[in-house]
């Protein structure tokens, strides 16, 4: 029954690793530049919240 758990806690452990590397590969793909360029410009384009009002 060790060998088992050994066994299945190497292959989850494996299967982690894959997984992250796979959405660490995703993110920081080509096709995703625009929208992460996008998303890191967001902050900036909101309105200040603090502005007094002019009129």
């Amino acid at each position: 029954m060790q060998a088992f758990t050994a066994y299945l806690s190497a292959i989850s452990s494996t299967f982690g690793l894959f997984v992250f590397l796979g959405i660490i590969w995703w993110a920081w793909s080509k096709h995703r530049k625009a929208a992460n360029e996008e998303s890191a410009n967001l902050p900036f384009a909101l309105p200040d919240e603090f502005q007094k009002d002019q009129s």
